[in-house]
């Protein structure tokens, strides 16, 4: 063994791109960060090719993450990794482009579908009030968050195959998607007063 074999240590900057997928795939963190240290740019870039709202922008930067990370033992051609991801981003921003562009609110809510049919009448009209309010926040979001809260919350159950496809995004990025639209709500409430505070 020569002296340039010995001192050879490889780091996880010399990894190859299909060793790199394949731990990804096992589900290593630290071969997640490589990949995303050499590639996270050229995802963000892609993606501020499109001229996308902020949400819409962090939703497709995401799903392109995850379709790496559901895809990784699946790639064929470890090497053009960066072509794959930018086709994934391309892809990913279209269908935001095209669901904004062409959807319709198939799904607004029935106010009557929420009241309670105990109530006395004052109470019903407040609760209707509330209601027409809260969709009205629900209407203030990017399209896909809109869509998907929408899909989620009427009274028709669905599953998530069927979500995700109304809603114009993967099954596994219903949750996260979910979470944030959530969020937005709640601070869209508390800064009118109405948070749970206000009840």
């Amino acid at each position: 063994m020569t002296t340039a074999e010995t001192s050879y240590a490889p780091t996880a900057a010399d990894a190859s791109v299909a060793d790199l997928l394949r731990r990804l795939g096992d589900g290593d963190p630290t071969a997640w960060e490589e990949i995303v240290g050499r590639y996270g740019e050229l995802v963000s870039a892609t993606v501020r090719t499109f001229r996308l709202q902020d949400a819409d922008k962090l939703d497709a930067t995401q799903t392109t993450w995850l379709y790496l990370a559901e895809h990784a033992h699946q790639i064929r051609h470890p090497e053009r990794l960066g072509g794959w991801l930018v086709t994934t981003t391309r892809r990913t921003c279209l269908r935001i482009v095209n669901s904004s562009k062409h959807r319709v609110d198939l799904f607004d809510p029935v106010v009557d579908t929420v009241a309670d049919p105990f109530a006395d009448p004052e109470q019903r009209i407040i609760n209707a009030d509330s209601t027409r309010r809260l969709w009205n926040f629900v209407s203030e979001l990017s399209p896909r968050r809109k869509t998907l809260i929408r899909v989620l919350f009427t009274e028709h159950s669905r599953s998530y195959t069927e979500v995700a496809r109304l809603a114009g995004i993967p099954a596994g990025g219903i949750g996260p998607t979910r979470a944030r639209a959530l969020a937005q709500l709640r601070g869209k409430l508390e800064e009118h007063g109405l948070g749970p505070a206000a009840w």
